[in-house]
């Protein structure tokens, strides 16, 4: 379950990054935003993830 979520999260942000370089190239900012927030968002879940492994290893 938990490579699921990981796995998940990091296609997230790649399509975040895509969105991302997308609106650059276009000359857009809504969508450059959306994909900066797509981005942050996955990078939280991630990092939840992490702490969710630190603590099943102690």
């Amino acid at each position: 379950m938990a490579d699921e979520s990981k796995a998940e999260h990091k296609a997230e942000e790649l399509k975040g990054k895509a969105k991302e370089k997308a609106g650059e190239a276009t000359d857009n900012e809504q969508w450059q935003a959306e994909g900066r927030a797509e981005q942050t968002k996955s990078s939280l879940k991630q990092a939840g993830e992490k702490v969710k492994d630190a603590f099943k290893k102690k």
